[in-house]
């Protein structure tokens, strides 16, 4: 059954109870037509059941992956997954610890693929056996600005958690580093920022902009 979600500024948004005839389209939750649909979701969903919205986006979601290490319980997780969703990424993969918070997902988790990875190196054959080019994005001596490159097609963008970045094995592993180019005087960007950023510049590479809402 399908709940009503939070919006990002922590209150309730969406429409009312269906008026008129009601749809016979299985893709439609008696339950929301009934009594309305709060849920944080695209108009083109609403009143869908989580199934429905789930499997439409399943035939559009594109061949980019991403993957956070999460050894220091980093709070960002939540907001790349938002991110993701937003962007019909394939899959976001978690390294290191199993709980996150969710808050900053704002309840997106629930129709975007997620896959937890004990070890980075676990997440590496992963990515080496579904033929994944593995991108790690940091900015630490010898990386490649990604305004300036050109980003694999089927790509697995990993990023490190906030302060410390990406780890020795995940340097190790990767094809490619890319770097975000900064100007003013912080050592670094956030991190849920920083992957936005990249998944953008994958979209802008390799996406159907038309497709897009």
């Amino acid at each position: 059954m399908n709940e009503p979600g939070p919006t990002e500024w922590g209150q309730s948004t969406g429409v009312g109870p269906w008026e008129g005839p009601l749809p016979d389209d299985p893709r439609y939750d008696p339950v929301l037509l009934r009594d309305g649909d709060t849920r944080n979701v695209v108009d083109a969903y609403r009143y869908w059941t989580r199934e429905a919205i789930i499997a439409d986006i399943d035939k559009r979601r594109h061949s980019l992956h991403i993957a956070i290490e999460n050894f220091g319980n980093d709070a960002n997780i939540g907001s790349v997954v938002r991110t993701a969703n937003a962007f019909a990424v394939d899959t976001v993969h978690i390294v290191g610890r199993r709980r996150w918070n969710r808050r900053g997902a704002m309840v997106t988790d629930r129709y975007q693929r997620l896959r937890h990875h004990d070890t980075t190196a676990e997440l590496l054959t992963f990515a080496h056996d579904a033929n994944l080019r593995v991108v790690a994005v940091d900015n630490v001596p010898g990386a490649k600005r990604l305004e300036h490159t050109e980003l694999p097609r089927n790509c697995l963008l990993i990023f490190g958690q906030e302060g410390p970045g990406i780890t020795a094995d995940a340097k190790a592993g990767a094809a490619l580093t890319v770097s975000i180019a900064q100007f003013g005087s912080t050592r670094s960007i956030n991190a849920a920022v920083a992957a936005g950023i990249a998944m953008h510049t994958w979209i802008t590479q390799h996406a159907d902009i038309s497709a897009a809402w």
